[in-house]
């Protein structure tokens, strides 16, 4: 049996809006055409793992309201275990409307929801214990610190993507602990000087989408260029290319391939619609053997 992921974070239900522009103050779109999913940053890169034959668990909290229950078969069809994943009786999921235009640019409208029900006294700590990778999400700040702690005093590696709302949450914990840490380039900037810099003792991936990504390691720099697709639907390629990148990472691929591998895993995803659309494992290799 291969390595085991265990992702923590939102899990949403995701209801894309494909639209003609995305509009401005006093302006107006038009809408053509509605598509609804499971979304959420933690859930969607379990889904991507499961996808590229990685055994993947989940800690996470839904409503038990109907979009709960479509999320939750959701995930369970793509073979994702969801034994931490966490029902709150009498709450609602979190929705995120996700506008999309024709460059494949978006924006999100959201619910609150209880993707953020998780709290470190519900934590299970035999759970992290167990997994060979524990990746972190955005969530409550103390929730990510402490799943940190667990894992990396029982010697598990850990990954973090705080996502766009690094700038507003304290993650300074949890980014130190990270083994492998994925950032935009804007969040880089954010962080830059303060809790990550270049030649830190840990992997730092910074994504710039459709142009690539460079990877700062303490053996030096790497970059890979992208691939060049027609973009239908960024939503997702992020936690697709973190699929990725941990897959080739956890089974022994060097820093390139992995880059590689993740950037094909990106691409893919971009140039199609939804944020639940990564590619499996046999469509990530023949992608890279035609560009071979």
């Amino acid at each position: 049996m291969g390595p085991s992921v265990l992702t923590a974070g939102h899990v949403n239900w995701d209801v894309t809006l494909r639209v003609d522009r995305l509009p401005e103050a006093d302006g107006e779109a038009t809408i053509r055409s509605q598509r609804q999913s499971g979304g959420g940053s933690a859930a969607n890169v379990a889904v991507a793992l499961a996808d590229l034959e990685v055994e993947t668990g989940l800690i996470g909290s839904i409503g038990d309201d109907d979009n709960g229950l479509l999320a939750r078969r959701d995930l369970e069809d793509a073979g994702v275990s969801l034994s931490g994943l966490r029902v709150i009786e009498g709450a609602e999921t979190a929705v995120k409307y996700l506008l999309v235009d024709d460059a494949g640019e978006v924006s999100i409208l959201g619910t609150d929801g209880v993707n953020e029900a998780i709290q470190p006294a519900d934590l299970e700590p035999p759970r992290i214990r167990t997994a060979d990778h524990v990746h972190l999400t955005s969530q409550q700040p103390e929730t990510a610190a402490a799943i940190a702690e667990i894992a990396t005093a029982a010697g598990v590696t850990v990954s973090f993507d705080p996502g766009r709302r690094v700038g507003d949450r304290e993650y300074d914990a949890t980014v130190s602990a990270a083994d492998i840490l994925f950032v935009t380039e804007r969040e880089a900037t954010a962080l830059a000087g303060d809790v990550i810099e270049h030649g830190d003792e840990r992997i730092v991936v910074v994504t710039a989408g459709g142009d690539g990504a460079e990877l700062w390691a303490p053996d030096g720099t790497y970059t890979h260029p992208g691939f060049d697709i027609d973009p239908v639907d960024t939503a997702g390629a992020g936690d697709a290319f973190a699929a990725g990148f941990l897959r080739t990472r956890l089974e022994d691929g060097d820093l390139e391939d992995a880059l590689a591998y993740a950037n094909a895993c990106g691409a893919l995803t971009a140039g199609r619609d939804g944020a639940r659309s990564a590619p499996t494992r046999a469509e990530v290799d023949a992608f890279l053997a035609d560009r071979s």
